[in-house]
């Protein structure tokens, strides 16, 4: 059975197209969510997109974390349900406390957009299963508020527990404590990235094919999951 994997669509998403996109060339079953639609749909796996949800008013990802599908989410992802949040993901996981920390201002102030080198810190993720620990890949990051923050006590437990997903490689582009691209949760099932993995895909739109082992990795972990 072909495993099928949520998108959720927020007002001012942008990327909702894209992770879908990824997700079917990866060879799976892109099904569409709404934010304000608290059903799942029975999908078996969650990608929270990126753009501008809520036009980044407050705090980036902020309001969307109070979105009914949100709630859904956030109980089903503590019942193990894989969720992926890319960039604006990324932000609305800190803010529903999925994943501890928070995403502020690039520390130089300005949007970054360019390609970027990840170093793959953790493989023993439902998102990243396919890659070696300490591979390079290459994909496109494009944020105003990417620098990862977090206290030293937790930046010190990610360090320990192997939280750490991905760092940046080649020059931090916002400033992220610890060149931090990518963290999970303890269980490995919740995992947010600021970089855009779907927008490495194609050969024809992207960098590399490097971010489609984001989609064939939970398409892995999937295959291997119990009934």
């Amino acid at each position: 059975m072909t495993a099928r994997v949520g998108v959720v669509t927020f007002p001012g998403s942008l990327d909702d197209g894209d992770a879908a996109r990824a997700v079917r060339l990866a060879g799976g079953e892109a099904v569409r969510l709404w934010h304000a639609d608290p059903d799942l749909h029975g999908v078996d796996a969650v990608v929270l997109p990126g753009g501008f949800s809520y036009g980044d008013y407050l705090r980036c990802g902020a309001i969307a974390r109070f979105a009914p599908v949100m709630e859904s989410i956030v109980a089903a992802a503590a019942g193990g349900l894989p969720v992926l949040g890319i960039c604006n993901g990324f932000q609305i996981l800190c803010e529903a406390h999925l994943l501890p920390g928070a995403l502020t201002r690039n520390q130089h102030l300005h949007f970054r957009n360019r390609d970027q080198v990840l170093r793959i810190e953790s493989p023993a993720t439902a998102w990243t299963n396919t890659f070696a620990a300490g591979q390079e890949i290459l994909i496109p990051v494009k944020n105003g508020e990417g620098c990862y923050v977090a206290d030293e006590r937790t930046l010190d437990e990610l360090e320990a527990t192997g939280r750490i997903v991905a760092r940046y490689v080649g020059g931090n582009p916002n400033g992220s404590l610890r060149d931090i691209a990518g963290i999970s949760n303890a269980a490995g099932n919740v995992v947010g990235l600021m970089p855009h993995p779907e927008h490495a895909v194609e050969a024809l739109t992207g960098p590399s094919l490097d971010g489609l082992g984001f989609f064939t990795s939970i398409l892995k972990h999937l295959a291997g999951a119990p009934a």
